[in-house]
């Protein structure tokens, strides 16, 4: 098996601080060597299959698997209590006053507000 020159322009990695070796074998040499494939990925190694030169397949080790898989869900996760953050900020009773005020507002109260806020914000 060959390193892979990482024609994807990605870099995998094993651990948070160090990158992985990338191993590129054909799909028959997976089926013919598996055992061998198996031990590169056990070492922290990941093993990228392809088939007719382009990559199909990606085999790596359980650690970094649940780590990619949960990389979205705790992003999703700090999105979701920002989120609760700003809605619970919102439900004072101070910010229902400003809503109900800007509901009743008159569309030359809301455009000259709009202006002011516009030049604190330079």
């Amino acid at each position: 098996m060959e390193p892979s020159k990482n024609s994807m322009g990605r870099a995998f990695r094993a651990t948070r601080t160090a990158p992985a070796k990338t191993t590129t074998v054909t799909a028959t040499e997976a089926k013919n060597k598996f055992g061998r494939v198996l031990e590169t990925v056990a070492r922290g190694g990941i093993v990228v299959v392809t088939k007719h030169d382009a990559p199909k397949a990606v085999i790596l080790a359980i650690d970094e698997f649940i780590a990619l898989s949960m990389a979205g869900e705790l992003r999703l996760d700090a999105l979701s209590r920002e989120f609760d953050a700003l809605l619970e900020r919102m439900q004072t009773p101070e910010a229902s006053a400003g809503m109900q005020a800007a509901f009743e507002a008159s569309p030359s109260r809301l455009g000259r507000a709009a202006v002011t806020a516009a030049r604190k914000r330079g």
